[in-house]
């Protein structure tokens, strides 16, 4: 009883170590008075990270559409849509993909570093990373 005991506790530490050292999951965003404004959930398809909205928190903006949009995601509620496209691990840092403003409708370059286990640094840019915006993202923890 004692080595299975040891072992799940084993296994639950892997678990979270592995877990802490990726960028997949739930992720809080802000809004700019530091609101929580929804929930990102960052996944992997092959190699590749991409991420979508999975909950709007703030009522006001349930409901809302991606009005600057074009192509698909015109008029697409915002709550579902996938905002960030085709990152890829390079080091300690994902890049290579693009995300995608739904304030705006506007697609950005843009590179994501973990800087803690639990908070996310995504930077969107135009050209050079200099000309953008960062905007950090916590982890959601049950």
């Amino acid at each position: 009883m004692q080595k299975l005991f040891s072992l799940l506790i084993f296994l639950m530490v892997i678990n979270f170590t592995s877990n802490a050292q990726s960028i997949t999951g739930k992720w809080y965003s802000f809004d700019r008075f530091k609101n929580r404004e929804t929930i990102v959930k960052v996944y992997k398809i092959k190699e590749r990270f991409f991420a979508k909205i999975d909950s709007i928190l703030q009522k006001e903006d349930i409901g809302k559409v991606c009005e600057n949009c074009t192509g698909k995601n015109k008029n697409k509620l915002i709550k579902g849509m996938i905002v960030l496209e085709d990152i890829k691990k390079d080091g300690n840092e994902w890049n290579g993909g693009k995300i995608l403003d739904p304030v705006n409708g506007r697609y950005y370059k843009c590179f994501i570093t973990l800087e803690e286990d639990n908070l996310l640094k995504v930077r969107g840019y135009i050209g050079f990373s200099f000309f953008g915006r960062t905007q950090y993202l916590e982890r959601v923890i049950n």
